[in-house]
């Protein structure tokens, strides 16, 4: 059944009596061509089928023509089975074209269009294998009873469950009716309910233009449970309580945002907790975050994920990325404003620490890519590549120091008024890299000659590594961290260290800063001491066992295996894989392991890993 056509008047009438939107530039990870015509808005009629693994249904798109000479209408799709496609009020379906597919990118769906056609309705169904779609049997699930779903769309996988101009660069507004089973609650990036219907058909509405990255579903055995005016944790019934407890500090984060840098314009701030396969550490679809599992650590020590996912509600879903090259505006942007919204709750000494990881983490990477390398460069360069490929510490920790960089430069006071009139006069819009130079100029830089000076923005956006006059932290609480390692290397047994209030952070960088020739018996003294092999904190976890794979450290790996099989997220995942497979020992065992898996993870950790580890056969 059909949306009525007539129900997206409403807002197309709203959108047509705000400001008008430029033309989107072209991307070159898509087919579309939305300076000719784009996407304004977007409502889907959609059936859930858990047994097939398909959504099948249709999307009514409401269309802008920039050029009234244009006579076609370009999408994107991948893996999608285009049923028909109707213009207007039309009954007789109307011709289309697929073209060829492309690894990666798809197939191009080109749509004849008459002098006034205004909407497009297409019918099709997603296939098993869609890749933005992870269907969860209950086995895999926290409840263990009823099946889950969820969909991650970016950086280009919105095409693989929606007929779409599948660009950062194409904002519109969407609607949706999704008829799920009666005993599951479907949420989506939108408003949402808080409780199960009877008939599980649920109807959602976006009225804030978004891109297609931001589009976001997901099905399960859910239930909801308040933070506070206006946010909100949404879980499986044996994860709510504790989801509950450990992101209690959600509406003081929000209000903190608000103080940094005006208004949250998004309504709600909800977070869902995903099971453990979810491949990122959070993603900020809005109104509604998803969240991986693993932040679950029980002393609330992994909530700067949450600070960054909302910070997105500024940086990225407010302002977004014009093109995936120009990710580091999304990920730099917020990456420093969470470390704000992080000092603002947790006080400067928490903030300092989260900076100092930040740096070496970057180090870690630049040393990787090595000298000079094109992807060190702020502005990326991913065309005929997944853009995939620029998630990383170059966009998130490089952008981050570049901002932090320019802050030390013109005072946070300036700094903060210039960002915050950023956000505000680009709200709900694009950005180019080249344009946020030129804003940059004009509001910040133009009249302050010696800070142009100290912070050569050309280098720091358009060249490699890190240009000379960085900003530069040394937490003192890792300055406690390093006499307590001082100790260690002069003979103290491991369970004599001062290690006591310890935060997670404090044992990162400890963990980091162990030497690679560690003695056995001081490495499992360590063990015994903090029971690292056993740790129930995911990031300290994963770094204790980077540090003892290389030395064939036995005991941590029985916990390792648990952990490969039963966690998705690919930051730990993908440094895992890699150490595992510099030995044959360890790649025996390394494909052992992931041959069984490798169904658990979703597509987007699979792709990664495969050129890691090698797809299993059969």
């Amino acid at each position: 059944m059909t949306l009525k056509r007539s129900a997206t008047l409403p807002l197309v009438l709203a959108l047509a009596a705000g400001p008008a939107l430029a033309a989107p530039v072209r991307d070159p990870h898509s087919f579309a061509r939305p300076d000719e015509v784009a996407i304004r808005h977007l409502a889907l009629d959609l059936a859930v089928d858990f047994e097939a693994h398909r959504l099948a249904g249709t999307a009514t798109l409401t269309l802008e023509r920039h050029d009234p000479t244009a006579t076609e209408l370009v999408l994107d799709t991948r893996d999608l089975e285009i049923e028909a496609v109707h213009l207007d009020e039309a009954t007789e379906a109307t011709p289309f074209r697929l073209g060829d597919p492309v690894p990666t990118f798809g197939r191009s769906l080109t749509i004849p269009l008459g002098p006034q056609t205004r909407q497009v309705r297409i019918t099709y169904r997603t296939r098993p294998e869609a890749a933005a779609i992870q269907w969860l049997e209950p086995s895999q699930t926290a409840g263990g009873k009823r099946p889950f779903l969820f969909t991650q769309s970016q950086a280009i996988l919105a095409r693989t469950w929606v007929p779409c101009q599948d660009s950062p660069g194409v904002r519109f507004t969407y609607e949706a009716k999704v008829k799920v089973p009666a005993d599951l609650l479907a949420v989506m990036s939108a408003e949402n309910p808080q409780r199960r219907t009877a008939d599980g058909v649920y109807r959602f509405r976006m009225e804030q233009a978004i891109p297609s990255y931001l589009l976001a579903l997901a099905v399960g055995d859910l239930e909801f449970r308040s933070l506070g005016e206006r946010s909100g944790v949404y879980a499986e019934p044996s994860v709510a309580a504790k989801a509950g407890w450990e992101l209690a500090d959600t509406e003081k984060m929000i209000t903190a945002a608000e103080a940094l840098y005006g208004p949250y314009r998004w309504g709600r701030y909800d977070i869902l907790v995903l099971p453990p396969s979810f491949p990122f550490g959070g993603m900020e679809n809005p109104r509604l975050t998803f969240a991986t599992p693993t932040i679950l650590a029980g002393d609330r020590s992994l909530v700067a994920l949450v600070a960054h996912e909302l910070a997105h509600s500024w940086s990225g879903n407010l302002v977004t990325n014009a093109t995936w090259n120009d990710f580091w505006l999304n990920e730099g942007f917020t990456t420093y404003f969470e470390n704000r919204i992080m000092e603002a709750v947790y006080g400067a000494e928490y903030a300092e620490m989260l900076a100092g990881l930040s740096r070496r983490e970057l180090d870690e990477e630049l040393a990787r890519l090595g000298t000079g390398h094109r992807d060190s460069w702020l502005f990326g360069d991913f065309e005929g590549r997944d853009p995939d490929e620029g998630v990383g510490a170059i966009a998130y920790d490089k952008g981050f120091l570049f901002l932090k960089t320019l802050e030390s430069a013109v005072g946070r006071t300036r700094f903060d008024a210039f960002l915050r009139d950023y956000f505000e006069a680009n709200a709900f819009r694009t950005m180019t890299t080249a344009r946020f130079v030129e804003i940059l100029d004009e509001k910040l830089l133009a009249a302050e000659a010696s800070v142009a000076a100290k912070v050569p923005v050309e280098r720091w956006i358009f060249g490699p590594g890190i240009p000379e006059g960085a900003y530069s932290v040394q937490p003192a609480a890792f300055a406690r961290v390093d006499a307590e390692l001082d100790r260690l290397a002069d003979g103290i047994e491991p369970a004599a260290l001062a290690t006591e209030g310890w935060v997670t952070h404090q044992w990162l960088h400890f963990l980091a800063a162990l030497p690679a020739d560690l003695a056995d018996d001081t490495r499992a003294a360590l063990d015994a001491a903090f029971g690292f092999s056993r740790s129930g904190n995911s990031e300290i976890f994963s770094a204790w066992v980077l540090h003892s794979i290389p030395a064939g450290y036995q005991p941590v790996m029985p916990e390792l295996e648990r952990f490969l099989t039963t966690v998705g997220r690919r930051k730990f995942l993908k440094p895992i894989y890699e150490a595992l497979m510099k030995t044959p020992d360890g790649a025996a065992w390394a494909k052992r392991v992931y041959a069984i898996a490798r169904p658990g993870y979703h597509a987007v950790s699979q792709t990664t890993l495969d050129a890691i580890v090698g797809a299993p056969k059969g």
